[in-house]
């Protein structure tokens, strides 16, 4: 399972297989329930992820009571609760795996350790943050300047996979509008296909 984040690190070093290997001897793996929740919202995050096997969802519950999906995080992403900006450290959103996982845990008290026991390993992690980053950016970027058809045809092209790991109204949520909404868009787009064909 490990090879999965060895062929990710690859992207962002010039380590050989042999080196990156002896990077991660020590990483743990672990398996995750779907259902699982891995973070509760207003608890201080202590652990990181990788998702080697699986989908985890990032959502949280505001004062209304209503259930925001933020994201989902499948094969070869990284899952951190970036809060350290905040007085508290509490964590504004919840992780639950909705699918049976195999991630890699990281300890966020134990990090440092790991960085001055192997200094490249920083570097590495660094640049998959920026990546990372680069990447969220980009996406709330188009987000906040699409319509809702736009962000459906867009998750078709650049997460297609999504449409059948995730209930609808947790789709929905992540893409900004009602459950029904989605229902037409998807319908619209089901018809234009036709028309094409």
């Amino acid at each position: 399972m490990k090879d999965v984040l060895i062929q990710y690190m690859k992207c962002f070093s010039d380590l050989s297989d042999s080196e990156l290997r002896k990077l991660t001897i020590d990483i743990p793996v672990a398996t995750f329930k779907k259902g699982t929740v891995l973070l509760h919202q207003g608890e201080v995050p202590s652990k990181c992820y990788f998702v080697l096997k699986g989908c985890v969802r990032l959502y949280g519950v505001d004062e209304h009571g209503n259930e925001n999906t933020f994201n989902f995080f499948t094969e070869e992403q990284s899952v951190t609760i970036f809060n350290q900006h905040t007085p508290d450290k509490i964590s504004p959103y919840s992780l639950s795996c909705l699918e049976d996982c195999t991630l890699i845990v990281g300890d966020l008290s134990t990090e440092q350790e790991a960085y001055d026991m192997h200094p490249v390993l920083e570097e590495l992690t660094r640049k998959m943050m920026e990546e990372d980053l680069g990447a969220m950016r980009d996406e709330f970027s188009s987000f906040i300047s699409s319509t809702p058809e736009e962000r459906y045809q867009n998750l078709m092209k650049k997460r297609p996979d999504l449409i059948d790991r995730v209930p609808q109204y947790q789709l929905a949520s992540y893409l900004g509008i009602k459950p029904e909404s989605l229902s037409r868009i998807k319908k619209r787009s089901i018809a234009n296909l036709r028309v094409v064909d």
